[in-house]
């Protein structure tokens, strides 16, 4: 009657209720990974899932597809808060990192402090990251953005620090956290050089303001008003995921526990169409 053959008409129907099937099944498999890891992109979710896709006989494109269909792809989010205070009597110090290769583990820690709670219950967390592997070593969440959390990050830090023969440099901003008393007798008492940022680019702390972009857009750390007992044992967790499951573009997909295991694998650098050494000597 419609100039179609049965066969083709059953064909059609039984190809698309397959399709609909194996869309399903990948919809189930990204929602289960999204409940430990809520906003992780469509690249690290092919790479996680990429034997159970070739079994079903999917490809990249086709996944891209299925998540575009079904309405999980991330939008971005952007917001802005100052944590750092430069303004103060402490010494500052030069950046030491501007020109080094970072080629191993422990060789740059990077340091920062971002605000995740709200206006009823501000909390501001204080992390500690290997610029080689990404692993967050040290982190603490407080109330305040007082030098004492900084420190109790520091501390955590050095106590999974492995080889304390080796030459360690602490890079952070300005900060008055930083360049407290306090804490650079903790870097020196530790054998710790201590290098800063010189403007206020934030691609001279790249790595850092990376991690605590991951943390608040995958993570939504910063989502909730919850008092600051609750936001530590949130953070805790996210921060395990993070280490132990998360696979890191920088890192060539690997989570930054396994890349922290090595040193052989070299380390993909954050591009810039300005480098930072110009706009620091104006060459």
């Amino acid at each position: 009657m419609f100039g179609i053959d049965r066969q083709v008409y059953y064909r059609r129907v039984k190809k698309s209720s397959y399709r609909k099937l194996l869309a399903s099944k990948v919809v189930n498999m990204v929602l289960e990974i999204r409940n430990t890891m809520p906003r992780i992109g469509a690249k690290k979710l092919y790479y996680l899932l990429k034997t159970e896709l070739n079994q079903l006989k999917i490809g990249r494109d086709k996944f891209i597809d299925i998540l575009r269909a079904n309405h999980l792809f991330i939008i971005p989010k952007r917001s802005y808060h100052i944590t750092t205070n430069s303004h103060h009597r402490f010494r500052k110090h030069q950046n030491q990192i501007l020109e080094l290769e970072i080629c191993r583990p422990e060789q740059v820690w990077v340091s920062d402090i971002t605000y995740i709670g709200k206006r009823k219950n501000p909390c501001y967390l204080s992390l500690i990251t290997d610029a080689y592997s990404k692993r967050i070593m040290g982190f603490n969440v407080a109330d305040n953005m007082n030098a004492n959390s900084s420190l109790t990050a520091l501390k955590n830090a050095i106590k999974k620090r492995r080889d304390k023969g080796k030459t360690l440099i602490h890079h952070s901003d300005r900060g008055i956290q930083y360049c407290s008393d306090q804490y650079q007798k903790l870097l020196h008492k530790n054998n710790i050089k201590c290098s800063m940022t010189q403007n206020s680019d934030p691609y001279e702390n790249a790595v850092a303001e990376r991690i605590n972009g991951i943390l608040k857009q995958e993570f939504n750390i910063d989502k909730f008003n919850l008092k600051l007992a609750v936001m530590k044992v949130l953070v805790k967790n996210a921060i395990d995921i993070y280490n132990n499951k998360r696979p890191h573009y920088s890192n060539y997909m690997l989570t930054p526990n396994q890349m922290h295991q090595q040193s052989v694998v070299k380390m993909r650098t954050y591009k810039r169409k300005t480098p930072a050494i110009k706009n620091i000597t104006g060459v």
